[in-house]
């Protein structure tokens, strides 16, 4: 049975209504063409998400992507893979997420480093993470230990400014990479107190921590994860935290700005953080911050976290770009103050 003219069109001349009943065949025909895109996009995930986490296996961004990948993936009904892709001070990693097709399924797990201070670093990064990735939470930030090898007499900030200083050219400190807190903290110390300090970089924190135990180097700004066990050995001496509160797992280690090192580079924390490749979905950003939200604002989780000796933040895309903002000329200033670029 013919179909029945559109009120629409009756009593046109015929070449108009003919011309109108074209053009309400296609928007139709449209419409049922992007009903089946629009339920792809709505099928998120559709395959395993992976984790890029741009550091080496052992390091407490690795242990903290996947304690969020084992409660994410019950929750989206998909396998969050984590993958390191260490080296070039998170660059390597960081760069492949950035290249990634933007669908949803690959985001980083990694630290300010990566993320935020490469680009003042760096005269040739193949990426721009403020143009290339999208940021999706601040997970947690992250305070780190200031400690020392029992060798080394001082036993709080004052002592060790002033062994420091008294032994200029004589003192080594590590870092788990150019450019990582620990090695713009550690120049920024050498180059306020004039101490000629050699700055030692390691593949990650367990080697570094590995020859401060050995005496090969004398101090390190390192994560309590690492630390801690060794500080209750009595094998490391803490002399203070970052930050400007005490760490949990440390009540009773006092920040380093408690002890009159107030300098921004003392205060300031890293953090670590979640972040997609540009041009990912916006409603796909949003959905994976809730799902962290949710996750790391639990009991069982805020412990494990503050046990890395990390404080959860797990905040919306746009406070992550707010602290992001915040913190970028800190971090500037510090690396010009380093002295560190690289090529």
């Amino acid at each position: 049975m013919p179909r029945p003219l559109s009120r629409a069109v009756i009593g046109l001349p015929v070449d108009t209504a003919r011309r109108r009943l074209l053009l309400q065949a296609a928007a139709l025909g449209a419409g049922a063409c992007a009903a089946p895109w629009v339920r792809a996009q709505q099928a998120w995930p559709a395959k395993p998400i992976r984790f890029i986490v741009p550091f080496n296996p052992g390091g407490a961004t690795d242990t903290m992507a996947r304690m969020l990948a084992d409660k994410l993936g019950p929750r989206l009904g998909q396998t969050i893979i984590v993958e390191n892709k260490g080296g070039a001070a998170g660059v390597i990693g960081t760069d492949a997420v950035a290249k990634a097709a933007p669908d949803g399924h690959t985001f980083t797990v990694s630290l300010s480093t990566s993320l935020l201070i490469n680009q003042f670093l760096f005269t040739k990064l193949p990426y721009n993470p403020q143009r290339d990735l999208a940021m999706v939470s601040q997970l947690a930030i992250a305070p780190v230990t200031l400690v020392v090898h029992p060798s080394v007499p001082a036993s709080n900030a004052a002592e060790l400014r002033k062994y420091i200083a008294a032994n200029k050219g004589k003192v080594s400190y590590g870092s788990y990479g150019i450019g990582s807190y620990a090695h713009l903290a550690g120049a920024y110390m050498s180059q306020s107190l004039d101490a000629d300090m050699a700055h030692i970089s390691y593949k990650g924190e367990a080697p570094m921590v590995q020859d401060l135990l050995g005496g090969q180097i004398q101090m390190a700004f390192s994560s309590a994860q690492n630390t801690k066990p060794h500080i209750d050995a009595g094998k490391l001496k803490v002399i203070g935290v970052t930050g400007d509160q005490r760490m949990s797992v440390l009540p009773n280690v006092p920040t380093l700005a408690e002890q009159g090192m107030k300098d921004d580079a003392y205060r300031i924390c890293g953090w670590v953080g979640l972040a997609a490749p540009a041009k990912t979905p916006a409603d796909i950003v949003q959905r994976m911050a809730r799902e962290v939200s949710t996750i790391l604002h639990t009991a069982e989780m805020r412990e494990k976290v503050a046990n890395l000796g990390f404080s959860v933040v797990a905040d919306t895309p746009d406070a992550f770009l707010a602290a992001y903002k915040k913190d970028a000329p800190v971090w500037e200033q510090l690396v010009k103050a380093s002295g560190a670029k690289l090529d």
